[in-house]
């Protein structure tokens, strides 16, 4: 037997379904903050199109050929 073996088993029963909250958790905490870096890299993004100026197409008054 191992020591770490023993360790666990004086350690008394895992509570999975603790465990398996706090995983959860974990992995929430995780997707939030992956979808606010996203967030922030599209408010950025935004915020240079927003400095651009908006240069109006140019129209002929003839009609296209094609």
């Amino acid at each position: 037997m191992d020591i770490n073996d023993s360790e666990a088993e004086s350690a008394g029963p895992i509570e999975l379904g603790t465990d398996l909250s706090e995983i959860a958790a974990q992995c929430a905490a995780s997707n939030l903050l992956d979808f606010a870096a996203q967030l922030a890299g599209l408010a950025e993004d935004l915020k240079a199109l927003a400095a651009r100026p908006i240069e109006p197409t140019p129209t002929s008054a003839e009609p296209d050929p094609f």
